[in-house]
């Protein structure tokens, strides 16, 4: 098997849906995913880019991807916010996750951010473990909060 990580590009937008949709499953939330892809498109590839992602590849299929943002601490400055980072059921064990998260990582250091931030579900007891091998703190002090329009 044959990995390869590079940065996403406008083709690989509906693969990368997919595998929004199997997130979104995964997470037991298969009605939640509303953006549209002409939206998801133009906010990762139009003149404004909100969303940058790098994806992983095995045999030149993208099996996995991770999205992520600049967001803006007023404590500690501009930091990588990680949306999503999947890697799809059949490839997971693998090493695919592990050579996503580690080039978000890098992304961070080669922009000297002050480091990144991600949320992850407390059931998913897989991805807590993978995030503990790096000394992830996980806060169980705050709160998500969200408005939706």
């Amino acid at each position: 098997m044959s990995i390869s990580i590079r940065k996403a590009v406008k083709e690989d937008c509906p693969r990368l849906m997919e595998l929004v949709e199997e997130l979104a499953v995964f997470e037991k939330a298969p009605d939640q995913v509303t953006v549209t892809m002409e939206h998801f498109v133009e906010s990762g590839f139009g003149p404004n880019p909100v969303w940058w992602a790098f994806v992983a590849e095995e045999d030149g299929q993208v099996q996995g991807f991770a999205l992520y943002y600049i967001r803006y601490s007023t404590w500690k400055g501009q930091r990588i916010y990680l949306e999503d980072l999947l890697v799809s059921e059949a490839m997971r064990g693998k090493g695919m996750g592990k050579l996503l998260f580690e080039r978000v990582l890098q992304e961070a250091k080669d922009n000297n951010y002050s480091g990144m931030v991600w949320q992850v579900l407390d059931w998913n007891e897989p991805a807590i473990n993978f995030y503990k091998k790096y000394n992830a703190v996980i806060d169980d002090e705050w709160l998500n909060c969200t408005i939706n329009l």
